[in-house]
């Protein structure tokens, strides 16, 4: 582990904190654990070959993804990929960060065998245009990875529903508390 000084450890806990919840306080024991309980594991375990992780934060989700996962990574937060960079070098992962939009990633078509996003789908202002960017750049037969949580512009039209509309297909939905948070895993059709 890479030696840090007190106010970058501090400046780490206070962003994962923000990135999740309660994540900074360790997210076995955080408020994540009342509540998505192993959903960052179970998204990130069915993750295979070359991956795009968005609205990757602080990289929380980093310790679950499969070793032999060859990772992408992006957000809008520089701040956050500085720390995602040094939790990647910690974890000996080679990852690559970048800032980029959902709305306009910057990879060509059909690049990605599998597309995750936790708990950052909310943040996003056009779901339906980021959504449609996750079918487009991933490969016939890949998937599409999500965890989120309820908020009142989901009622009729929750992520899953979502990624329906632009093209994936269902494969397995999940709900916690209550049905407040989901977890998703959707198929890119074969052609």
């Amino acid at each position: 582990m890479l030696h840090t000084s007190r106010s970058n450890r501090d400046r780490r806990r206070r962003l994962d904190r923000d990135a999740g919840y309660g994540a900074g306080y360790g997210s076995e024991y955080g408020f994540e654990w009342l509540t998505i309980r192993h959903s960052r594991e179970w998204v990130c375990s069915q993750a295979h070959g070359r991956t795009l992780e968005l609205g990757v934060g602080t990289g929380l989700n980093f310790r679950w993804y499969p070793d032999e996962v060859e990772m992408f990574a992006v957000d809008l937060d520089r701040e956050h990929l500085e720390i995602s960079a040094d939790r990647a070098q910690e974890l000996k992962r080679k990852i690559r960060l970048a800032v980029a939009d959902g709305h306009r990633l910057p990879f060509s078509d059909d690049t990605f065998d599998t597309f995750v996003c936790t708990l950052a789908i909310c943040d996003v202002d056009d779901r339906t245009a980021t959504l449609a960017e996750a079918f487009r750049v991933v490969r016939p037969g890949g998937l599409l990875l999500l965890l989120d949580h309820y908020e009142k512009r989901w009622r009729h039209r929750r992520p899953a529903t979502i990624g329906c509309q632009v093209g994936f297909k269902l494969l397995d939905r999940q709900r916690l508390w209550a049905g407040y948070f989901e977890r998703v895993r959707l198929q890119k059709p074969a052609i």
